[in-house]
């Protein structure tokens, strides 16, 4: 008998590339999904099935960055717009604009939903507190002389980490607003990903997806992909890593061994630009150049969501059905499309 072949479920909707995603916690409601496009037109979705929910529409211009709090109550999006705007992910209304003064690339809630991190091409990293409607930020970090692609809160959120066109990762403490670690690399660092539950830190720059411990940051493990990889993704409960990059490949690695366990083809038709997984482990979404937005399962032949598994003829490998996400209705009953 063949082995079950991946079927990505692919979300329609967006028109442009696909340059961020982010995923909520698992919430009473389940999980949700958010993307960033080059569209201008950030959308919503049931994470489990990919289900459209709702576009957010007030962008001028592409987003770049996207995030969603760990309730999924609120969403971050980052434009070229020179804007970051905070949204009420259950009414689609803005919130909140904290405007700057160059494009905005990177966006993160800190776990308590308190406070945002930004980065910008003003070469700068700035703290908001959502608890206030001024928009001036609380702490701007100074210090990298590129634009900032990627930044996250990590730890407590005393700290935040930065990654940049200047070639540089630096740490960040909060509170006193110093550089507490600084690690140069030969290319510029394209993602960063915070690992759930652990003291890892995932960071891709050219054909590297590189492991650091967030309480030393010492190099823990350092893996060479054959492509240029853009983004990546590790679950350390199944001990693996997904990634993807220049040459539309999804790759799946054992972390431990570092062994190629899989290499997906012909799905994506551009290069992709983020990954990550969800936050039961169950799939993970990719986002791409060629304006997809795409899930995939972990444990390949396991109903789940819109995959529906049986045994197939005898012999036949292929018993699996998935159905599209509908664009016209979603699924969760608290949240309302977003049309305006």
């Amino acid at each position: 008998m063949c082995s079950l072949k991946q079927v990505p479920i692919n979300c329609p909707g967006h028109s442009r590339p696909v340059v961020d995603l982010a995923f909520s916690a698992i919430t009473p409601h389940g999980y949700f999904l958010v993307s960033a496009c080059k569209d201008g037109l950030p959308m919503l979705r049931q994470g489990d099935t990919g289900d459209w929910i709702g576009t957010f529409y007030g962008h001028k211009g592409a987003v770049w960055g996207a995030a969603i709090n760990k309730e999924g109550t609120k969403v971050a999006t980052a434009s070229a717009d020179y804007s970051v705007i905070i949204w009420n992910a259950e009414s689609g209304e803005a919130e909140q604009t904290f405007l700057h003064k160059h494009i905005v690339r990177s966006v993160d809630f800190r776990s308590d939903s308190t406070q945002l991190v930004a980065g910008s091409n003003e070469k700068l990293v700035k703290i908001f507190d959502l608890n206030q409607q001024n928009s001036e930020p609380l702490v701007e970090l100074k210090g990298h002389t590129g634009n900032i692609k990627a930044c996250r809160f990590i730890s407590d959120g005393n700290a935040v980490v930065s990654a940049s066109e200047d070639g540089t990762l630096k740490v960040w403490d909060v509170r006193n607003q110093s550089v507490v670690q600084s690690l140069t690399f030969p290319a510029s660092p394209c993602s960063l990903e915070i690992s759930a539950n652990t003291s890892r830190l995932v960071l891709t720059h050219s054909n590297k997806v590189c492991f650091y411990n967030t309480d030393t940051w010492d190099l823990v493990k350092e893996f060479t992909i054959p492509t240029n990889v853009y983004a990546a993704s590790y679950l350390p409960d199944k001990n693996i890593f997904v990634c993807g990059g220049e040459d539309f490949v999804i790759y799946r690695y054992e972390y431990s061994s570092g062994e190629e366990l899989e290499a997906a083809k012909s799905h994506h038709f551009g290069p992709v630009h983020c990954m990550q997984f969800s936050p039961d482990g169950e799939i993970f979404a990719s986002g791409s150049e060629d304006g997809t937005l795409r899930l995939w399962q972990t444990t390949v032949g396991k109903t789940y969501g819109l995959w529906k598994y049986d045994s197939g003829p005898a012999g036949d490998s292929d018993g699996v059905t998935t159905t599209s996400p509908p664009m016209e209705n979603g699924t969760a009953d608290r949240v309302a499309a977003v049309e305006g």
